[in-house]
């Protein structure tokens, strides 16, 4: 059996890194917790019953479909904490 490492996967193509502004960017929301888009997410979904529960159907889809963005950005996050950049 090969024992596997738990270091992070170094850059295959060292040719390829990271712009100043992905970087950058990368810093700033490894700042925010992960919990803000889950709680955003699910505040989204929760507006959008309540906009489909008062008749504004047209609203409440347009609200709903914000979740699924809200809720990679979020996974993203934790990945960049977790396995840091490039």
């Amino acid at each position: 059996m090969k024992s596997e490492s738990k270091e992070s996967p170094k850059n295959t193509n060292p040719e390829h890194t990271e712009g100043p502004v992905a970087t950058a960017i990368e810093e700033q929301t490894a700042k925010l917790p992960s919990d803000i888009f889950l709680w955003a997410g699910l505040g989204t979904l929760a507006t959008a019953a309540a906009a489909f529960a008062a008749g504004k159907k047209h609203e409440a889809l347009l609200i709903g479909q914000w979740a699924a963005p809200i809720l990679i950005l979020g996974m993203y996050n934790k990945l960049v904490k977790v396995e840091g950049h490039e």
